[in-house]
């Protein structure tokens, strides 16, 4: 059966654009107190004693069969060059989630130092060129497509790594943890975020002219793909507006490679039904082919910060996040910080704006983002022990403040440091988008 559009037949597809754009909107934001929070913790996989060395696919899939015989609380996976990545069950407590991750960590550590391997916090790898290491229809499908925009797509498959804090999604109702209230401080605090915690200078074992190289890495893929929509009042109807007039990345199959079309977006196979009729699980797939820094997965899923150097690094930007999003005095006084932000995105939706790429380039030697980032700290120390944080969660904080924040200085600071005691060179060439 067909519809007659303007004089043209057209096939009937199985889903309308309305139908979709209502599941969207329904699944996408799950509204309510917020009360659960989690964590994503990706991991580059080196050498212990030689972390230049590249370790060789042979190694780490020993290695990962030996960890798939570890019981742990957090899910286990393998990215596509090799990262490992854990994610925590959505926890009551942040007590709860870096109890249950730290303890999971500790079991995958054991595992990998028996086999010579180590976890490195690093939001790019410096050494290592982008290797596949998994080879499945998906990672390949990703491949072909993200290569069109250039070398960016396999540095983000293969040499990145994040920690991504997941909070709840908020109230239906307005105030400080009202869904379109943290909706449209995840896309300015997280510029903030992105600066603060950037520890990503270098590439190709040289300095990039970027403290963050990972997000300009995700800047580079493309608005379609790696962009979040534009901020409004109504944030499912700009989300689900977003994934219709996104770039379908592939089309699967159920055997043989996956098809991966150009310049099809979702609402065109919508409307044509080509080059096959749609399902309800071809939209649930195509939302996870978008990477925007702000994810909506019925919760709020923040993808913005560099993995982080130490054992336990990552506990801070999830320990601060955590406050500034579910302790309604913080959420609000974090909210205030960074309302005069909004100025230098000239409208334009996170990460391809002003504000973005001076915080993935300089960091917090950018004197508004320093200011900002000291009150957002602070806020969050006052706001740590009202959500019941242990007291070395506390003193992690204050160390991070202290030595990084109030100095404007990031992680990325301390690895050009040493690079340059090393060899005595500069920054190297700016690198701009």
């Amino acid at each position: 059966m067909s519809d007659s559009v303007s004089g043209c037949i057209r096939p009937r597809t199985s889903l309308s654009e309305a139908e979709v754009e209502a599941r969207v909107r329904g699944i996408c934001f799950k509204t309510g107190p917020p009360r659960r929070l989690g964590v994503e913790v990706e991991w580059l996989v080196h050498e212990l004693r030689a972390p230049q060395l590249p370790v060789t696919p042979e190694r780490l899939e020993a290695a990962y069969a030996a960890l798939r015989t570890v019981p742990l609380k957090s899910a286990l996976t393998v990215e596509p060059g090799g990262q490992l990545e854990l994610s925590s069950l959505p926890a009551a407590s942040l007590t709860e989630v870096i109890g249950t991750v730290s303890a999971d960590l500790d079991a995958v550590r054991a595992v990998l130092r028996d086999d010579g391997l180590a976890l490195v916090g690093l939001g790019q790898d410096p050494w290592h060129e982008p290797r596949r290491f998994l080879r499945e229809p998906r990672y390949d499908a990703m491949e072909a497509c993200l290569d069109r925009t250039g070398p960016a797509g396999r540095s983000m498959m293969c040499t990145s790594a994040s920690v991504q804090v997941c909070v709840d999604a908020g109230h239906e109702e307005p105030g400080p943890l009202g869904l379109v209230r943290r909706w449209w401080l995840a896309h300015h605090l997280g510029a903030v975020l992105v600066a603060a915690f950037a520890n990503s200078p270098l590439a190709g074992n040289r300095p990039t002219g970027w403290l963050s190289t990972r997000q300009l890495t995700w800047t580079r893929i493309g608005a379609g793909r790696a962009g979040g929509p534009r901020l409004d009042t109504d944030p499912r109807g700009a989300w689900a507006r977003h994934v219709l007039d996104s770039p379908v990345m592939c089309v699967r199959r159920e055997s043989g490679p996956w098809d991966v079309p150009e310049g099809l977006t979702f609402r065109d196979w919508i409307r044509t039904g080509a080059p096959r009729p749609l399902t309800w699980e071809d939209l649930d797939y195509h939302v996870t082919t978008l990477f925007p820094p702000v994810r909506p997965r019925g919760h709020l899923e923040l993808r913005m910060i560099d993995a982080q150097p130490g054992d336990d690094g990552w506990i801070v930007p999830l320990a601060v996040t955590a406050a500034l999003f579910d302790d309604p005095e913080a959420a609000e006084t974090a909210y205030r910080a960074v309302k005069p932000l909004t100025e230098r995105t000239l409208g334009l939706p996170a990460p391809h704006n002003p504000l973005w790429l001076d915080a993935a380039r300089g960091g917090l030697a950018d004197a508004e983002l320093r200011e900002v980032a000291v009150t957002c700290f602070t806020t969050a120390l006052d706001a740590l022990p009202r959500l019941g944080a242990a007291p070395e969660v506390i003193e992690a904080v204050t160390a991070y403040l202290d030595r990084y924040v109030v100095l404007g200085r990031c992680p990325a600071d301390d690895l050009l440091d040493r690079q340059r005691g090393a060899d005595g060179r500069a920054h190297g060439k700016d690198l701009r988008p």
